[in-house]
């Protein structure tokens, strides 16, 4: 299922393209991961790195265009209101199991820095709800990415 949504957000539109950067999906995802990263108030070298680690895979791109939509996302993140406009592209965009494997990503970079912080637990689930991911499959991504997180710790309401 991974492989599904690296291949989805592969074929999706460049960032910089004719649309409004609101609109471009990489845009979306990208300020999403930024925003569950920075959800803490502490971004931790790992969860940076896993972040671009995680754009670079999702869409073949490193140099000068990696760090231009890791910046498009801080910047949309930080001009947004609330997420909607994120997860609206990204439901449009994504079928069921590519918005399960998003999450996926999402709980990758919280558990990057090996620590679940209620803020970070409270926006996965809220990106999940307006992405009509269900409870169960959140709640399993999370696990995943708990157990292949080394020394990760906290714990979820969802338990």
């Amino acid at each position: 299922m991974f492989e599904r949504v690296l291949s989805f957000l592969k074929d999706l539109p460049a960032a910089g393209s004719a649309r409004n950067d609101a609109d471009d999906p990489r845009v979306a995802a990208s300020a999403l991961l930024y925003h569950v990263m920075s959800a803490d108030g502490v971004r931790q070298d790992a969860e940076w790195e896993r972040f671009k680690a995680v754009l670079a895979e999702s869409y073949s791109i490193s140099g000068d265009e990696l760090d231009a939509l890791a910046a498009a996302g801080e910047r949309a993140d930080n001009e947004a209101i609330d997420l909607y406009a994120f997860t609206s592209v990204l439901k449009r965009q994504l079928d069921p199991d590519a918005r399960k494997a998003f999450i996926g990503l999402m709980w990758e970079i919280v558990y990057a820095d090996g620590e679940l912080h209620e803020l970070e637990d409270n926006i996965v689930w809220r990106v999940a709800e307006l992405m009509d991911v269900e409870r169960h499959d959140r709640v399993e991504a999370r696990r995943k990415a708990a157990a292949e997180a080394p020394g990760a710790t906290g714990t979820s309401s969802d338990e």
